[in-house]
């Protein structure tokens, strides 16, 4: 995950993950956050700021490898997002009385050139809160090889009483759901946005 801040206020969000695992995954997401950091500077649209990534890493992405990635740019202002997703988990954005996903279509990056990335838009409002995450959290099993699951993390976010903020009281429930002899297989990463009550 990345945060990029511009000169007029508005802040970058970014995560991603690499397909592969080892020296040659952590290599490869290396070069793309350099990548990302350009082109976010030429452009401000996400969309175009994943296609060009996209070119990029065409050119000499190791055999089997890619990289899921969802960038946004938030105005903290505002509560106004514009995103991209390149095939990355959809996040979660919780309103007052629902749990929507963010969504937006395009391939993985590192895959194929020539791809565009849709671009779509959602306002944070006050009270409001996103999260962003990897598939190790959602692809975790249990003793029972249960998987966490998407419908699962989407009825915790919606129940999530407040007070704990949102990533520890995931991660309680994923310790709780896995069980102590939990054999991690993937990373778990989250981000949560929260704009202020009085924003």
């Amino acid at each position: 995950y990345d945060f990029l801040t511009f000169e007029d206020g508005q802040l970058g969000l970014v995560i991603g993950d690499v397909s592969g695992k080892g020296i040659p995954a952590a290599l490869v997401m290396a070069t793309t956050q350099s990548m990302l950091r350009a082109a976010a500077q030429t452009t401000t649209s996400p969309g175009e700021v994943l296609a060009r990534v996209n070119e990029l890493l065409c050119v000499d992405m190791p055999p089997n490898l890619f990289v899921t990635c969802f960038y946004a740019i938030l105005d903290p202002t505002t509560g106004h997002l514009r995103f991209a997703n390149a095939g990355h988990d959809l996040p979660y954005q919780r309103h007052s009385d629902e749990v929507c996903e963010l969504r937006a279509t395009g391939m993985p990056l590192g895959l194929m050139s020539g791809m565009c990335y849709e671009e779509n838009e959602a306002t944070l409002s006050p009270g409001e809160s996103i999260l962003f995450y990897s598939d190790g959290l959602v692809e975790a099993h249990n003793t029972k090889r249960e998987m966490f699951g998407s419908p699962h993390l989407k009825e915790l976010i919606s129940g999530h009483p407040g007070g704990t903020p949102l990533i520890d009281f995931l991660l309680s429930q994923l310790a709780t759901f896995t069980g102590p002899d939990w054999e991690q297989e993937d990373d778990v990463t989250m981000v949560a946005v929260h704009r202020d009550s009085d924003a």
